[in-house]
């Protein structure tokens, strides 16, 4: 990470994610760290610091990225902890979760040393690993969480496959309700699912593909609010996609469990319309659904019953998307445009901004625990400031991620990240037009 410094932000529009406030105002950073903030018109002191023009921009604290996938170790050839950071600080975001199905997994406390390391020497922003919730990914025994949270994780999930065993994952449960830990889980049963490769429906009839029933999604989620309900254990449903899963974790929180989820920037701004001509890049897990489905998500996350947003970055290689649909890898690029296509809903009326960057960056990191999405004096300085009208079409060769399998290439965005610093050091700025 690059050296901190100090300076000042003047007369930007101030956004608290934390605080749901939004106003002028004006920013000073000194050793790292957020040193004062002057809300009106009033610039703050800067004497003896650089300062930095912020009319017409948003400075706001930086994106916490739930769920990413970061190549190390194992997959170099999709993704590096030094291209996926850069991708990231382009994107506003300065903190990234990376799953834990790596190759070896994450199932160890060595591998968490690994890419501690990795992370401080190539990576631009702050890199925090989520850790298996089972060995090896098996699904068959569950970790040593002890352990693996006194190394470093901040979570724990099985990545792209569920636990599918609801025995398996009631004993991750209570296990992690000793440590006070979050399970996180992907709610697609396997089964259900079969060789369901979109959203199940007549478009996909149309296409001549099988469909994945939403059931696959329901039955797990229900499963998993069972449990949590019955341990006590903090859990998150890493993403959601329908409104079923919406009235599942409606009646969960009513009903005072300690349960969260969250939903993948893909199925906010996108729908199985998408899909076009047996688009690739737009093959997804969870798949994309119908516009009202679309729209039900839209709304959830302004109500607030949707906790947080995610990239779902998910790099692959050029030979598993040059494929027929139906044999296609899922996974598409996502956190470098993650905020520009969140900043839609923005633009549409349907969101407002403290709102929006709430669930992007406030509320995952209370859900972890983390010093981030708050500005407030003695925070760290993970900051962005974004021109949030500013328009471009998005050019996947441009994309600073490894791969290039971005299911918004060329679609026109609004939203251009000018500058992003992570504890006060410069991660990323923007290149003079």
């Amino acid at each position: 990470m690059t050296q901190a410094r100090d300076f000042a932000v003047l007369d930007a529009t101030l956004v608290d994610p934390a605080a749901g406030r939004e106003g002028r105002g004006s920013l000073l950073v000194r050793d790292g760290t957020i040193a004062d903030i002057v809300w009106g018109a009033a610039p703050v002191p800067a004497d003896g610091v650089e300062t930095i023009d912020g009319r017409g921009l948003v400075l706001a604290p930086g994106l916490v990225d739930l769920r990413a996938f970061l190549g190390e170790p194992g997959a170099e050839f999709r993704e590096t902890l030094g291209t996926g950071s850069h991708a990231a600080a382009a994107g506003g975001v300065t903190t990234v979760i990376c799953r834990a199905d790596t190759s070896p997994p994450i199932d160890d406390p060595a591998v968490i040393d690994f890419l501690k390391r990795r992370a401080r020497d190539k990576a631009v922003v702050n890199v925090l690993p989520a850790a298996c919730l089972t060995k090896g990914l098996h699904g068959k025994e569950i970790t040593e969480f002890g352990m693996l949270l006194e190394a470093g994780a901040v979570a724990f999930s099985d990545g792209a496959a569920a636990v599918r065993n609801p025995q398996v994952m009631r004993r991750a449960m209570i296990y992690a309700r000793d440590f006070d830990a979050l399970v996180m889980n992907h709610v697609e049963d396997a089964d259900l699912r079969g060789v369901g490769v979109m959203n199940e429906g007549e478009f996909a009839s149309r296409k001549g593909l099988p469909g994945i029933p939403v059931e696959a999604e329901t039955i797990m989620l229900e499963r998993d609010l069972r449990l949590a309900r019955a341990t006590g254990a903090r859990y998150h449903a890493e993403m959601i996609s329908c409104s079923d899963s919406l009235d599942l974790i409606r009646r969960a929180k009513a009903d005072g469990l300690a349960v969260t989820c969250g939903v993948s920037i893909n199925n906010l701004t996108l729908n199985e319309i998408d899909v076009g001509e047996y688009r690739t890049f737009c093959k997804l897990s969870p798949p994309l659904r119908t516009e009202e489905e679309r729209l039900a998500m839209v709304a959830a996350v302004a109500e607030g019953l949707i906790d947080v947003i995610v990239s779902d970055h998910d790099p692959q290689d050029v030979e598993t998307k040059r494929q027929p649909f139906a044999d296609a890898a899922n996974g598409a690029l996502g956190i470098e445009t993650l905020l520009p296509a969140a900043l839609r809903l923005f633009h549409a009326g349907q969101v407002g901004l403290p709102a929006l960057l709430s669930a992007l960056s406030a509320r995952p990191a209370r859900l972890l625990g983390l010093d981030a999405g708050r500005l407030e004096r003695g925070q760290p300085a993970d900051l962005m400031l974004l021109d949030p009208d500013a328009p471009f079409v998005v050019d996947k060769m441009t994309l600073k991620s490894r791969a290039k399998n971005s299911p918004f290439d060329q679609a026109r965005l609004q939203g251009i990240v000018q500058a992003t610093w992570v504890g006060g050091g410069l991660a990323y700025r923007a290149e003079a037009a």
